[in-house]
């Protein structure tokens, strides 16, 4: 985020896992828009902000909906990734927003944050589980906000389900099984995956002054992006599980990647989004 929001890479990364990565991030925008709008909407703020930071922006999924939301504000996207600032800008000059966003690509593991203004606003969506030192990321965001400024925390109960519990026909719980394996993998590579946001929050001197979990099921029927990105995210979780996962598995998955094939993912008709997502609200009080 991955999920499909990572806020960093791996070291390498090549131009064309980049791209796959930002057309992912896309399709999650896309397919997740209306709860992204829906979690905008809920924060409690006291009057429409004038500065915005994102950090963890991606390729702009938060910083258009708080744009939608916020019209009058000007947006600071941060995010480690060259490529998808370029994306973003260029989704900023097609929309005619370009005067409202400026990009600043960082690394939020950093000790030293570069120059991010004063924002009455911190979104952080995905982006934070991926921060090898979260806490004190935290206490970077506290420090740039004023007293009364808010900040938005998002994240994910895990990565999206797509495939009944029952599927595919030739080995029921597949999915499952992938998702077993990379939470192991997660575990030792992305500690901080669902911690206790509201906790860290307290900790880092924010006062939590609300929490929203909302639940996602959006059927593929609903929603044409639905089979292009179960295709996408299952593509990266194969790369990632590969060498956890036995034969017999790793062949049913090639057979839903095979797009041209008999058993491919795109062909079927019982696809969906499933996840949780859960927003806490915290305020710097002094």
């Amino acid at each position: 985020m991955t999920h499909t929001h990572p806020q960093t890479s791996p070291p390498g990364h090549h131009r064309h896992d980049v791209d796959g990565q930002a057309e992912i991030l896309d399709l999650d925008a896309q397919v997740l828009a209306e709860h992204t709008a829906a979690l905008a909407r809920w924060l409690p703020v006291q009057e429409p902000p004038g500065r915005i930071v994102d950090l963890g922006c991606g390729t702009g999924a938060g910083t258009f909906t708080l744009l939608d939301r916020f019209p009058g504000a000007h947006i600071t996207a941060v995010d480690i990734s060259a490529g998808h600032l370029q994306r973003l800008r260029e989704k900023a000059r097609a929309r005619g927003v370009e005067e409202h966003v400026r990009t600043v690509q960082a690394d939020l593991d950093e000790a030293d944050w570069p120059d991010l203004g004063a924002p009455d606003l911190v979104w952080a969506s995905a982006s934070l589980h991926h921060a090898a030192h979260p806490d004190r990321a935290l206490r970077h965001v506290h420090d740039l906000l004023p007293p009364g400024g808010l900040f938005a925390v998002v994240e994910l109960s895990g990565f999206p389900r797509f495939l009944p519990e029952d599927a595919p026909e030739d080995r029921p719980g597949l999915e499952e099984r992938c998702h077993e394996a990379s939470s192991r993998l997660h575990a030792e590579h992305v500690p901080h995956r669902g911690a206790d946001w509201g906790l860290k929050l307290v900790e880092a001197g924010f006062a939590v002054e609300g929490e929203l979990t909302v639940a996602v099921n959006i059927p593929g029927s609903d929603n044409k992006a639905v089979g292009a990105y179960a295709l996408g995210s299952l593509q990266r979780m194969r790369r990632s599980v590969a060498d956890a996962l036995p034969a017999e598995d790793l062949a049913a998955i090639d057979r839903l990647l095979d797009i041209g094939g008999a058993h491919s993912i795109l062909r079927r008709d019982d696809l969906a989004v499933r996840t949780e997502r859960t927003v806490w609200a915290a305020r710097r009080t002094a």
